[in-house]
């Protein structure tokens, strides 16, 4: 089995970090080699360049510029240890985040150069794309209610203006439309168990449908 890359991506509260760790443990039951990883911290020095990054500073904010380099740091170790690794093993890898959250966040939400970003994402990647980005769409302000809703502490991204995260979704938005083929756009504004639904049905259309019937592993209803 050919290894493949999937990504999940969206704003501030669009259940993510849930709905990635679902579709791991769903594969898992399928008896499909997965792991799990993120960005950043998806490595040892990628987690302590996560802390440097997410941690609020007051006191010594971190250069736009600074962040969009920590976070192509984070990218290139990451790809180099874990994710051309494992696909070359064959494994399914589960990511949340990659490239198109330094386009939405770094680019549209801060502003800063999409030719620069570009660039940068794709010296840290060295050209490796998702074979499938998984979207999860919700409005700003859903997101936001949940996640403020959820934890006492916020991280430093998660602390920005509503304005700021507008911007984002605005990045995504855009991203959606210029990468159908790889975007897939899932509204997750819906129960955990439908989004999750949904997100298996993608899973099978895009990868298993030739196995279908063949294994008796793959079921349209598993």
């Amino acid at each position: 089995m050919a290894g493949k890359f999937i990504v999940f991506e969206g704003v501030e509260g669009c259940g993510k970090s849930t709905q990635v760790q679902l579709c791991y443990q769903w594969l898992q039951s399928q008896d499909i080699p997965v792991v799990l990883t993120r960005e950043p911290g998806g490595t040892e020095l990628g987690y302590n360049l996560r802390c440097l990054l997410l941690e609020k500073v007051v006191s010594q904010p971190i250069a736009e510029v600074t962040e969009l380099l920590l976070y192509a740091a984070d990218r290139s170790q990451h790809v180099a240890q874990e994710l051309k690794p494992g696909l070359v093993a064959g494994k399914y890898i589960l990511c949340d985040r990659y490239t198109d959250s330094t386009i939405a966040y770094q680019g549209y939400g801060r502003g800063l150069s999409l030719s620069l970003i570009n660039q940068l994402n794709y010296i840290a990647t060295n050209g490796l794309e998702s074979d499938l980005t998984i979207w999860l769409d919700v409005d700003v302000e859903v997101g936001l209610y949940r996640k403020r809703g959820s934890t006492n502490r916020l991280d430093r991204i998660e602390q920005e203006t509503v304005a700021f995260h507008h911007r984002v979704q605005q990045g995504y938005i855009e991203l959606a439309a210029s990468y159908p083929a790889r975007i897939v756009r899932v509204d997750a504004s819906l129960s955990q168990e439908a989004v999750q639904k949904l997100i298996q049905e993608i899973l099978r259309d895009r990868f298993f449908a030739e196995e279908e019937g063949k294994s008796g592993i793959y079921t349209k209803n598993g």
